[in-house]
């Protein structure tokens, strides 16, 4: 049939779906998309056209920024276990660019989303275009070329000839467990318009079988083995636990076997807060059950985690000289990590085959009874920083409030700043899915996106947008989106006046919240330690279209949040609490962020000083087993 390249893309990803365990979704589930002269008269009017035709199969949803519509996708994907996601179209220049953020988060992340930015022309006839950036080195490189290292798969189609083939290594990156990421398609805008024969096959209906690869057996002997000799083992459960759908699994395994779970960022929620061996979570934002336990664990039981630096903290966590790390990762790469026995293959595949290789093997009771006194001192300090005090509200006692709020079935949404760290640390989890936390490339901004995408695959949930002013301010503009889609959301807005996480960590290394608080710049000493600044957070989130509710109080929040359940459209409820408050309880962990080795400043000393002995901490782990 003849279509045009951008139709032809369109109606091909409306018949892709991806399959696992017998349950089939439709792999690209909409497109979100903004448009300008590189993709309007080709994507847009394929998406239009396939509208007007009556095609159920791909959904255009308008977004407010491009870097948003990435992070909503990249929700989506994350909350259905990484089966389904969204494409992406932009126009060039700008917005092409405003991809890149997006793209890198997704690719951290290890989460599936299509990106289709508009390019300059394939013919060049007419270059430079608006927005073109012209390199003197090449006529064939364009913005497009800055998403290459961001992405796990990159092709320009500059002729109709190479779609096909591009659309089909397009959605075997995405299906495929270990290697997907952000998908980029450079579409120049002559070529999306450009007509083409193309074959009746090319649109039928695809079924892209995710794989469980099951554990090689040498391989497998070896972790057992490993694990066999162990008596003071751990846990550590990453993303790739609940990506893999092997929470059952992971639960049924470590009550058998008594081993105590710690959970990453990603990995948190991995077992319900209530399981014998749930342990909380681990690393910098981490409890100090789990961080005493895997100070002297000798193995350690990585599942679907990359061990990023927050959750060996920086490398100084795992103090057993002997200690030895068995990795389960459907990626080899993720599980060589630490000098490890890698066990590649699918998470839930992994644990079935350790538990029958393993068949009587336990740890001791005494081990089980000191993770359960450990767990239980630090719920106990949880509990304590939850409590109302007399003092004004705390963020602890905030993230307290949402979490009474929030039934199983609902989703609390956050990303960077100090939220992250508290919610690591105090939110009990009671299904895998409730906690989404955003941590891998930590980008402020991705919340209330997030959030979108969070509740496109949950309708049904309450989503709970955990979001500080910082964020907010770079990135609110995805509210008028929910707006529009009603798509409700319930935003707790944090207001602080400044860069909480920041300043905190600028103190402890010798910069004294240097450029993180929200001021006026005194005249006199040309400084930002003016007055606040009168913003007005509350009254910029009303005029986007949300409903908005003021809570000053733990008693106003716990009312509010009653109030934005109730409610039918999405409302913000914005929370002051005081920048550098009591935070949440101190594990003593640290993380390594160089501090400077020479100063003038009276704080500078000090903290290089500090820094050097935790620096000694740090071990290389590169002694395999």
């Amino acid at each position: 049939m003849k279509l045009t390249v951008a139709q032809a893309t369109i109606r091909f990803l409306a018949n892709q779906y991806s399959e696992r365990d017998g349950r089939r979704h439709r792999l690209i589930a909409g497109c979100f998309g903004i448009f300008g002269h590189g993709n309007v008269a080709g994507l847009g009017q394929a998406l239009r056209q396939a509208e007007l035709d009556g095609d159920p199969g791909m959904t255009y949803y308008q977004c407010r920024n491009e870097q948003a519509m990435v992070h909503t996708a990249v929700a989506y994907a994350r909350m259905t276990a990484r089966m389904s996601t969204f494409a992406c179209t932009t126009s060039i220049g700008p917005g092409a660019t405003n991809l890149v953020t997006g793209a890198a988060l997704a690719t951290v992340n290890r989460l599936p989303v299509l990106l289709l930015p508009g390019d300059i022309f394939a013919t060049r006839v007419a270059n430079p275009v608006l927005q073109e950036l012209e390199d003197s080195r090449s006529y064939d490189v364009s913005v497009n070329d800055t998403l290459r290292p961001v992405s796990r798969f990159w092709d320009r189609i500059n002729r109709p000839e190479q779609l096909p083939a591009a659309l089909l290594a397009a959605m075997r990156v995405l299906t495929d467990p270990a290697e997907t990421g952000a998908v980029t398609l450079a579409m120049p805008q002559d070529v999306q318009a450009e007509a083409y024969d193309w074959p009746d096959e090319l649109f039928t209906e695809r079924t892209w079988y995710v794989p469980r690869p099951v554990p090689e057996p040498a391989a497998l002997a070896r972790a057992a083995q490993a694990l066999l000799g162990a008596r003071r083992p751990l846990i550590v459960a990453g993303g790739g636990v609940t990506h893999s759908d092997a929470n059952d699994e992971l639960a049924s395994f470590a009550r058998r076997t008594g081993i105590p779970v710690a959970e990453t960022q990603a990995g948190r929620g991995a077992l319900p807060h209530d399981h014998p061996c749930a342990v909380g979570p681990i690393g910098v934002t981490g409890s100090t059950a789990a961080n005493a336990l895997a100070a002297e664990a000798d193995v350690v039981l990585g599942i679907g985690t990359r061990y990023a630096d927050f959750t060996t903290a920086s490398r100084s966590l795992f103090a057993e000289p002997s200690v030895r790390f068995v990795n389960l990762n459907v990626a080899a790469f993720d599980a060589a990590k630490l000098g490890a026995v890698s066990l590649v293959a699918d998470a839930r595949e992994g644990l079935r085959a350790l538990d029958a290789a393993l068949p009587r093997w336990q740890v001791s009771e005494e081990r089980r009874k000191l993770a359960a006194t450990l767990t239980r001192r630090w719920d106990d300090a949880v509990d304590e920083a939850r409590r109302p005090g007399p003092g004004p509200l705390t963020q602890s006692q905030l993230i307290g409030a949402v979490n009474d709020a929030a039934n199983p079935v609902d989703v609390v949404v956050c990303a960077a700043g100090s939220m992250p760290g508290d919610l690591h640390k105090l939110w009990r989890p009671a299904s895998p899915r409730q906690y989404h936390v955003e941590y891998g490339y930590s980008c402020m901004g991705y919340e209330i996106a997030g959030g979108l995408g969070v509740k496109l695959a949950q309708p049904d949930a309450e989503v709970f947008v955990l979001v500080g002013d910082g964020s907010y301010l770079m990135m609110a503009q995805e509210l008028v989106t929910a707006v529009a889609e009603g798509l409700k959301l319930v935003v707790v807005l944090v207001d602080n006046g400044g860069y909480a996480s920041i300043g905190a960590l600028s103190e402890q290394v010798g910069g004294a919240r240097f450029g993180t608080v929200y001021r006026y710049r005194d005249p006199a000493s040309g400084r930002f330690d003016g007055q606040p600044l009168p913003v007005d957070l509350a009254a910029n989130a009303a005029s986007l279209g949300a409903d908005v509710l003021t809570a000053d109080t733990l008693d106003e929040v716990r009312a509010a949040l009653v109030k934005a359940r109730a409610a039918a459209t999405t409302t913000v409820v914005h929370v002051r609490t005081e920048l550098g408050g009591p935070g949440s309880p101190d594990n003593d962990t640290w993380w390594d962020v160089p501090v400077a080795a020479v100063s003038t400043t009276p704080d500078g000393p000090p903290a290089r000083q500090r820094y050097v002995e935790r620096k000694a901490t740090q071990r290389g782990h590169w002694s395999g087993l």
